[in-house]
């Protein structure tokens, strides 16, 4: 079995989300001592934002790709492999200004290519990416999921599961840690909380020899 893990906090070593995608890796690892884990840091090493040149040479813009569009292309196929390689994808995603980093976002776009994770039929759109686990490490600083007002506001967990969803993945689970601003006894309770939601996650996991 393949894991992927996926950082994109700004923070560094003050991040709630890299810890907790560290957790779920390790709980994960020990339920499934023989998976091979692949590590991304899109903010350390972002892909550059989706631009004419990453497009260009899927659309056959030209008949003979330019040398910014073959670099381009280059980056897209790295990440596109590396993620239909995996069986499990754990993605730390912290909410930035009601949705998702920037930097995550990028590395989505270079995903989304049609004939890989997704085909359009007369009927509409088909994943193609279907058979995976995704685990979101999802940490906020106030409290979203409580609320209609809150869940109106968020665009973080919706968008994920709706663009994995695109792809095929049915199988999105996740590990939510909000309320992480306000206060020392709030932060408490969501990583409290949090590590509830891992033990939850790995318990409905699929296991390294049904895979």
């Amino acid at each position: 079995m393949k894991l992927l893990q996926v950082d994109s906090s700004v923070l560094g070593a003050h991040s709630i989300s890299r810890q907790l995608t560290a957790e779920v890796v390790a709980e994960w690892k020990k339920t499934n001592p023989d998976t091979t884990v692949e590590y991304l840091d899109v903010a350390a090493n972002p892909p550059a934002h989706f631009g004419a040149d990453a497009l260009g040479i899927k659309v056959g813009v030209q008949a003979e790709p330019t040398p910014a569009q073959r670099a381009e292309n280059a980056v897209s196929e790295q990440l596109i492999s590396q993620f239909l390689a995996a069986d499990v994808i754990v993605v730390g995603a912290p909410m930035y200004n009601f949705t998702i980093p920037s930097q995550l976002k990028a590395w989505i776009d270079r995903l989304a290519q049609a004939g890989r994770t997704f085909k359009y039929t007369e009927k509409g759109p088909v994943g193609l990416a279907g058979d995976k686990t995704v685990i979101v490490v999802s940490t906020r600083g106030g409290m979203y999921a409580t609320s209609d007002a809150g869940q109106a506001l968020e665009h973080q967990e919706s968008y994920l599961k709706v663009l994995f969803g695109f792809f095929g993945i049915t199988d999105v689970r996740i590990v939510r840690a909000e309320g992480l601003a306000m206060g020392d006894a709030a932060k408490t309770a969501a990583l409290e909380s949090a590590r509830g939601h891992i033990a939850t996650a790995l318990i409905e996991a699929p296991l390294a020899e049904s895979a």
